[in-house]
């Protein structure tokens, strides 16, 4: 009897445990991988909460780039273990390289977390709520694009290490193949370069409002590409320019001004000479105390030409804002007040004039004609 259970050694309706032991072993690995990946989704999310409370860049960067991935690396381990005992009781090509696969994957999924965490890092260092002085969109932008092609180029070498191809041969042939390349490509080289320029010297950043009357370029900047930089004009057109443009043009960067400045022509009439003086008094006194012109700069108020129909006056000055709409209602602001100047002294503005002179002979014979 006991030979014969031997023999029947847990056999029922043709299911062999011995034979078939590596299925349920497959199976309480997927099983465990399917509990430790939900595990560890309940305790991120509990994290992220705390994080959330926190106002430290660096640890929401790393818990928000850390989940995905995270959960991803779970389910390689988990099934590439149950693939490889599966593997070791089939003849399939896959399942028996499944190891150089599941390195494979470690190296993708290593790399998207790195690349992740550059990103929001980036986004991080640019907020005002991380940061007390955020860095400046430009800057964390090429510093950012230059981290994740680091990252990227040195994930390829590590797999082709992996994988036994020659790199020296690699680089060597990359080497002659750039000089080819440069040849062809001259000005995708150039465009990558003038955007290097752009990254390294700073003429503007992202949001700043440029022009140039070189290329007749002018708009709000929204994007610095490697290849192209991209501009929103004022009538809300996208404008392409290449980075090679920037090193041949001079680039005017208005949003960097610290002042506007006000400068105006003002005549008034002949018929009120003895009166320039006193309206010229008034006006800069005007100027000196208005509350949105800038005392700490240069302010001029004087008599400039003699005219054809006028006596000219000019007005020089700057305002304390930079903001163009701002500018405008403090401009306005002012010429009514010369407005109101010049009149409150019995003064007229000068429009153009002209004056006939006859002669009395022509007069008199005028009137002569007239009476008869």
């Amino acid at each position: 009897m006991e030979n014969i259970f031997q023999s029947l050694r847990i056999n029922f309706t043709g299911f062999s445990v011995d034979e078939n032991m590596w299925i349920v072993e497959s199976f309480i690995v997927v099983f465990v991988t399917v509990t430790v990946a939900f595990t560890f989704h309940s305790l991120l999310k509990k994290l992220k909460k705390k994080t959330l409370l926190t106002k430290s860049l660096w640890d929401d960067a790393l818990v928000d780039s850390l989940h995905k991935p995270a959960k991803s690396l779970i389910w390689v381990f988990g099934l590439s273990s149950a693939a490889t005992i599966a593997g070791k009781h089939s003849s399939s090509v896959i399942l028996q390289s499944i190891d150089s696969i599941r390195y494979l994957g470690v190296i993708i999924i290593g790399t998207w977390f790195l690349t992740s965490f550059i990103s929001r890092a980036e986004k991080n260092f640019m907020s005002p709520e991380y940061c007390k002085k955020p860095m400046d969109h430009t800057t964390a932008s090429a510093i950012g694009k230059l981290l994740r092609i680091s990252v990227f180029i040195t994930a390829v070498l590590i797999v082709l290490q992996y994988f036994d191809v020659e790199i020296s041969g690699i680089l060597a042939f990359g080497g002659i193949g750039g000089i080819a390349v440069g040849f062809a490509a001259k000005d995708l080289l150039a465009n990558f370069f003038g955007g290097l320029m752009i990254y390294l010297d700073r003429p503007f950043a992202v949001g700043d409002w440029i022009r140039s009357h070189d290329k007749e370029i002018e708009g709000v900047v929204e994007d610095i590409g490697w290849r192209l930089t991209r501009i929103r004009t004022f009538d809300k057109r996208p404008l392409y320019v290449p980075n090679a443009t920037f090193t041949q043009i001079a680039v005017e960067n208005p949003s960097r001004m610290t002042n506007r400045r006000i400068y105006e022509t003002i005549g008034i009439r002949y018929d009120d000479a003895l009166k320039m003086e006193t309206i010229l008094n008034d006006v800069e006194s005007m100027l000196k105390e208005h509350e949105d012109i800038a005392d700490n700069m240069m302010i001029m108020v004087n008599f400039n030409t003699f005219a054809s129909s006028s006596l000219d006056f000019f007005i020089y000055c700057f305002t304390k804002t930079t903001d163009w709409a701002t500018f405008h209602k403090i401009k306005q602001d002012v010429l009514i007040k010369i407005l109101n100047i010049i009149e409150a002294h019995g003064a007229e503005c000068a429009f153009p004039t002209s004056t006939v002179h006859v002669p009395e002979s022509l007069k008199l014979a005028g009137d002569a004609n007239t009476r008869s």
